[in-house]
């Protein structure tokens, strides 16, 4: 930790409020890959304005932060973070209105609006249950699956700008939406909550596409294993699955990372796997496909260092 991390860790505990502080925490608690070194220190703000609170008091130390929702797809460093990992795990309110409209703080799990739309008999959301996100960064990277995107439910989002510590909305119209990106990929936007327009439908009928898309995934992902789900983007034309299986890679490891034998478009972590051993094992898939096929695989796991 260093002593700009120690500061700000004194004045949040002087201060009080509904912000949790673990000094030193490994990342690897706190994402699905199960990787990464300790943060300076882990804060889970309750409360947008308790996240407004630590955002300015790092700031006035100069210690550098990070943002994190449910760490789904994200890859930290073997030797952490040297600032202060900010959670929005607290941030997790969901409510349910009238006119088919649910509306979810961005530390929300997707999984438990989905259910909170079935609870409610609204359908439009089932293709997300199981999509190991937050609504946070599900509204960020336009998550999706099963012929289903954010971008096809969502009315609009809130959004803290960290320039001048103000909450703004936007409509759908203004996310900028294309296959996992958005304006707030483009930007040091913070999203805070998120709503979703609804229609009314057959409880039943929600629940049984919702269990028959979780099915789909325990059958044909590597749930058993930690992992931070598809490793590239889709290229146009092409399935990153079948290129990897077809260049004899599956099952090829680094370390404790391997792809997939269930699925070549994931690579899991067997047991002590670095994030040196992903990103050397990202690097040769990306090198073994392009020699191949010709194709650059973008990678969609975010490295954070």
């Amino acid at each position: 930790m260093t002593d700009a991390v120690q500061r700000l860790v004194e004045d949040l505990k002087a201060y009080g409020g509904d912000t949790a502080l673990f000094p030193d925490e490994p990342m690897s608690r706190h994402t699905s890959f199960r990787i990464g070194g300790p943060a300076g220190v882990f804060l889970v703000p309750g409360s947008r304005e308790a996240l407004i609170r630590v955002l300015t008091a790092a700031r006035e130390r100069g210690v550098r932060t990070y943002i994190l929702g449910n760490g789904s797809n994200v890859l930290f460093d073997d030797a952490g973070f040297d600032g202060a990992v900010i959670s929005v795990s607290g941030m997790d309110r969901i409510s349910v209105g009238p006119d088919g409209m649910v509306t979810a703080e961005a530390g929300a799990s997707l999984s438990a609006v989905c259910k909170a739309a079935r609870d409610a008999a609204l359908s439009g959301l089932e293709f997300a249950y199981g999509i190991p996100g937050s609504v946070g960064g599900a509204v960020v990277m336009n998550a999706g699956a099963y012929g289903g995107e954010i971008k096809d439910a969502l009315l609009s989002s809130e959004y803290l700008d960290p320039a001048d510590m103000t909450v703004h909305a936007v409509p759908l119209a203004e996310h900028d939406y294309g296959y996992r990106s958005s304006i707030y990929r483009r930007t040091d936007r913070i999203v805070l909550s998120a709503s979703f327009g609804l229609k009314p439908g057959s409880r039943e009928d929600v629940a049984a596409a919702m269990s028959d898309f979780a099915a789909r995934r325990v059958s044909k992902q590597p749930l058993e294993f930690p992992s931070a789900g598809s490793v590239f983007k889709r290229p146009e034309g092409h399935f990153v699955g079948q290129m990897v299986e077809e260049s004899g890679l599956k099952g090829y490891r680094i370390g404790g990372a391997e792809v997939s034998e269930k699925h070549a478009g994931f690579i899991v972590n067997r047991g002590g796997a670095t994030c040196r051993d992903v990103l050397a094992l990202v690097e040769h898939i990306r090198e073994t496909v392009r020699k191949n096929y010709g194709v650059e695989l973008e990678c969609e796991i975010i490295h954070v260092s």
